[in-house]
């Protein structure tokens, strides 16, 4: 799939949202954005930048996203909820805003919760598989 470059944009930037609700950075959720980063195309000064200043960066929306497609929509949010399991305590904040960016794209709710659960009960093997993101592109 050919993933317009707003969406590659919002992918990042959705992941970036999602690391910086439980306002730290682990080391886990960096290596995660980077990957995708780098996946979607983006320079490494610029994304190594963004990580650098995300926490003290006051100026990110934080609204849902609404993507293109619901594939690529389906796709963030699976990688979303791998970056939110990646370190512990999982923060309410970062599933909530992933499930309002599910409902903004039209996303049903079970096929979230199902995917929350899958998460929930299996985290630590699904944090060592591709991500979804590479299912697309």
């Amino acid at each position: 799939m050919n993933i317009p470059v707003i969406d590659k944009s919002n992918y990042l930037k959705g992941l970036l949202i999602t690391a910086r609700k439980d306002n730290q950075l682990a080391d886990s959720e960096k290596k995660i954005i980077r990957s995708i980063a780098e996946k979607l195309g983006f320079a490494s000064d610029f994304y190594e930048e963004t990580i650098q200043n995300l926490l003290a960066n006051k100026y990110i929306d934080e609204g849902p996203i609404k993507f293109s497609d619901i594939k690529i929509a389906e796709s963030f949010i699976i990688d979303g909820l791998r970056l939110a399991y990646s370190d512990s305590p999982v923060e309410s904040g970062e599933l909530e805003w992933l499930r309002r960016t599910a409902i903004e794209n039209g996303i049903n709710e079970k096929w979230f919760d199902d995917k929350l659960q899958t998460f929930k009960t299996n985290a630590g093997n699904l944090l060592i598989t591709d991500f979804a993101l590479l299912s697309i592109i």
